[in-house]
């Protein structure tokens, strides 16, 4: 049996090597936060739990790596920016291993958003979500916290969600008072 204590971090890497010009750059954005010792950015990092496979593997050994790393998870953090919907690869094939088959609860994190989400999302935001996701929400086939790219939120929704801790709701918010117990304004 495997251990799921991890956290899979999926994102829209285009396709890139270089980090600054996809969604990878949020990612290690994370590792560094993780890495600096004051901080309480802290999670099992899935991606380190199985060996790396080169650029230049054939899709379906990445997604056999993917698969392995996504089921040594509890739960998906899925990094949507404006290109994420755009990916027609591996960021739905992700989404859909983590739904279907590990039944991941998925906190979603705009890369780009600063602001509280509360009370409803904003359509500019809604027209970011990638198909398979958006498939899932209305279909009532996950459940889902909506964030902000903000550190101390992300480190509760890590700490609050997991497979035997799921939202309530396919589209979940964070109330008000969230925000405010953690000082986001």
């Amino acid at each position: 049996m495997v251990y799921r204590n991890g956290t899979y971090i999926a994102f829209a890497a285009d396709g890139q090597t270089d980090p600054t010009k996809s969604d990878i750059k949020y990612y290690n954005i994370f590792k560094g936060w993780k890495s600096m010792d004051s901080k309480e950015f802290n999670f099992v990092n899935s991606h380190d739990k199985v060996a790396a496979v080169r650029d230049s593997s054939k899709a379906e050994t990445i997604k056999r790596s993917l698969r392995e790393r996504i089921n040594r998870s509890k739960n998906m953090l899925l990094l949507i920016g404006k290109t994420t919907k755009m990916d027609d690869d591996f960021v739905p094939y992700e989404i859909n291993y983590a739904i279907r088959t590990c039944k991941l609860p998925i906190i979603v994190c705009y890369v780009e958003e600063d602001n509280r989400i509360v009370n409803s999302i904003p359509d500019r935001l809604k027209e970011l979500w990638p198909n398979s996701l958006k498939v899932a929400m209305e279909h009532d086939e996950v459940k889902t916290i909506h964030i902000p790219l903000k550190e101390k939120v992300i480190v509760q929704a890590l700490k609050d969600f997991s497979l035997v801790n799921q939202p309530k709701y396919s589209i979940g918010l964070y109330k008000k008072s969230v925000y405010d117990k953690l000082n986001i304004y």
